[in-house]
Parts: structure tokens; C-alpha cells; sequence
């Protein structure tokens, strides 16, 4: 046994969040892909079924009172909640990401104010959520100004309506300070918009004690919510009589069954709702928040980097100098939860990890991209993966 090795089955040994694994449903595959899709917690399927069997299937239409299917979106944020760092009464789950991050960014806009022309977006953030900032400053009438992260500070003026920054960087990994970057953008007198797709679930984001205006992240990374499930929005409390949704809908009007011609919006979280939630799916992700119960996200944050720092170690001893470079970075402060690495031929490399059992992803034109969730992901895991990686690349 190689001392690496050692070194991982003693760290699984003292890992504190070894016995979460039983939970999910897992196989002998190294699956590092779970910042694009998470693993299946074991109590989704049986959940799955009594929804469609008994819910739907027996009580029907009863469900939406008797089965709870009315109040899912905001009892299911109640349950996000504390995983961003944020009080009850604050999330409601439905929708894309996309969806929500149109909804966040019009409404921080409309709060801003008329005299506010400009919104601020983080250049290297993912497509949709570009696409999604250029298409609201269009329909209300502002200028798009793309910025990096860094350059954020200096580009903030009083034409600054908003700011949509991601969390976490989805093709390096780094972590962005979300507090500084807040206080900034309420310096400005604009309002902050995060998107929080690739730290919620693995890393403290803490919504409340900084100040987050709007928030917004999808439920299928680190979340384990399946393919597709439903996304999620936060209006701070303190923002919520003001928001004024760009997609109102029959959910959130404040008498839904009503009928009413004229629309009057939901007090709370409802204020987010369009229209019917998308229940199977929904609850699909409710059963799969149930692993988090009990889990501290500190005691998450502190296996993520101690997973990351374990790979970065593994790599420099199993892969050939030059072979590789970490587009990562270092400090654990600048870090999420994956470790990129440029790589020539990324593609075919993947590809062979795949068959020999280790499952990340490939990011166009030559990135390696390896996520790392700490409720499943085990250190002989890691240990294996850069092993393999080191062997396919000589």
C-alpha cells in the first residue's frame, strides 16, 4: 500500500461524515461529478413511489390539501434555509435557475429605482445567467456592464441598480467573498444578487448575517435533489413588501383562488411563485433534503477542503510534472468545492477516467473538472481518482 493510500484510510477513518454515505446510492464508481449532478439519497425512490401511487394515485386532487402539495415550495425552503445561512419565511422552491434569476434581477432593479441605469454582471459567470442579465436590462430599459468579481469594487458608481455575481466560479472553482463583495455593492447604494448553484450544500454562504439582498440556486448539485429539480430564490425579509415580481402569477397572488382580475401579491416568500409547482419533482427533493438533517455545514466545509487539499496532494504525487496545471485556487478562502485542472486532450483524458470507473466532467477547451461532495465522497476515493488520473496520463 502506497503511503497515500494510508494517508486516505486514515483519513477516512476519522472522517465525521463517513457514516452519510449509507444514505445515498452508490456504487464502486469514484463519482466526482456531483457538482453537476448529485448522487441519489436512498430514500428518494420509496418517496417517489408513495407520491405517485398513493398521493396521486389514491387521494388525487386531495393531495394538494391533505398531502401538504399546496404548501411544499415554502415548507421546502424552510428546509434550504439554513443550508445558505437564512431564516424561515425567506425561500420558496420552484422554477429554473434561470426563471429565478430573472425574476431576482428584475425585481432588484425595480427596487433600485428609476435614476439607477446601469447593472453590473459577473463576466465570468456561467451563460444563462448572462444571457438572462442582458435580456432584463433590455426589457427595463438599462445598460449591461460585464465586470470581473475583482473589478467590482471600482466599477460601482450611483447608476448602479444591481449586481449578479456567482458564489463560486463554475469552471475554476473559486470561491468569491461574497461579504465584501455585498457591503460593496449597499456602498454603492444597489442591491446584490448571488447565484449560489456551486457553494449551497457544500460551504457556509451566509445570506442573512451579510446582508444578501436576493439569492437564487439550483437544487441538483450539492443538494442531490435529481435531474431538473426545482430551483429556489431568497428575498430578504426585509426586501419582500417591496419585491415586485416580473412573472406574477395565479401562485402568487395574494387570494389564488380567488380569480380576481387584478393582481395583488402574496405577502412572504409566495411573492416568488409563478405557477403549479412541479410536485413530483418537488418532493422528490424534499425526501433527498433528509440527509441533511443533522449535518453541520462547517463540519461539510471542513471535509470539502481537506478533500481538495488531499487531491491537490495526490495529483502532485501520481502525475507527471507539467502534465497538468490547477486552475484552483490555493487558499482555502479562494476555494469551493471542485478542482479544476488544465490538462491537454482534457477530452480523451475524461473520457479513459470514465472508463476505468472515475467520474468528473470536461469543460471546453481543456479543463478537468472534479467536484467533490463531502457527504459521499470518501478520501480512498480521492486518493484512487488522482491515482488513475497519474496512470492514463504516463
Amino acid at each position: 500500500m502506497s503511503d497515500l493510500a494510508f494517508k486516505a484510510r486514515e483519513l477516512d477513518f476519522g472522517d465525521q461524515l463517513a457514516d452519510k454515505r449509507a444514505e445515498f446510492v452508490l456504487d464502486e464508481v469514484v463519482y466526482l461529478d456531483g457538482n453537476s449532478l448529485g448522487a441519489l439519497p436512498a430514500s428518494v425512490p420509496g418517496r417517489v413511489e408513495d407520491v405517485v401511487r398513493r398521493q396521486w394515485g389514491e387521494l388525487r386532487i386531495r393531495s394538494w390539501d391533505e398531502s401538504g402539495w399546496w404548501t411544499a415550495p415554502e415548507r421546502i425552503g424552510d428546509r434550504i434555509a439554513p443550508l445558505v445561512g437564512a431564516g424561515a419565511g425567506q425561500i420558496v422552491v420552484g422554477d429554473s435557475t434561470s426563471v429565478n434569476v430573472f425574476k431576482a434581477l428584475v425585481g432588484a432593479v425595480r427596487m433600485a429605482g428609476e435614476r439607477r441605469d446601469e447593472i453590473l454582471v459577473d463576466a465570468t459567470t456561467f451563460p444563462t445567467d448572462g444571457y438572462i442579465a442582458e435580456s432584463a436590462a433590455r426589457m427595463t430599459g438599462r445598460t449591461l456592464r460585464p465586470v470581473t468579481p475583482a473589478e467590482v469594487p471600482g466599477a460601482l458608481s450611483d447608476r448602479t441598480a444591481a449586481v449578479l455575481l456567482n458564489h463560486v466560479d463554475y469552471r475554476t472553482g473559486r470561491l468569491h467573498d461574497l461579504p465584501s463583495l455585498t457591503a460593496a455593492v449597499h456602498g454603492a447604494g444597489a442591491l446584490a444578487v448571488w447565484d449560489l448553484c456551486h457553494s449551497a450544500g457544500a460551504l457556509p454562504v451566509g445570506l442573512d448575517e451579510h446582508g444578501v439582498d436576493l439569492a437564487v440556486g439550483c437544487t441538483y448539485k450539492y443538494l442531490n435533489g435529481g435531474p431538473g429539480s426545482p430551483a429556489y430564490l431568497y428575498v430578504s425579509r426585509r426586501l419582500q413588501d417591496r419585491f415586485d415580481s416580473p412573472l406574477p402569477g395565479w401562485n402568487s397572488h395574494a387570494e389564488p383562488f380567488g380569480m380576481r382580475g387584478d393582481y395583488e401579491p402574496a405577502p412572504g416568500p409566495a411573492r416568488g411563485r409563478v405557477g403549479t409547482p412541479d410536485i413530483l419533482s418537488m418532493l422528490a427533493l424534499e425526501a433527498a433534503l433528509e440527509v441533511w438533517d443533522g449535518v453541520s455545514v462547517e463540519v461539510v466545509r471542513a471535509k470539502s477542503l481537506a478533500l481538495t487539499d488531499f487531491f491537490l496532494e495526490c495529483v502532485a504525487t501520481y502525475v507527471a510534472e507539467g502534465r497538468v496545471e490547477s486552475l484552483t485556487p490555493v487558499r482555502h478562502e479562494e476555494r469551493g468545492s471542485q478542482v479544476a485542472l488544465r490538462c491537454e486532450d482534457a477530452g480523451d483524458v475524461m473520457r479513459r477516467l470514465v472508463e476505468r470507473g472515475v467520474v468528473g466532467d470536461f469543460r471546453r477547451p481543456d479543463v478537468l473538472r472534479f467536484g467533490f461532495t463531502p457527504l459521499y465522497v470518501g478520501f480512498a476515493d480521492v486518493e484512487r481518482a488522482a491515482r488513475v488520473l497519474g496512470e492514463i496520463l504516463g
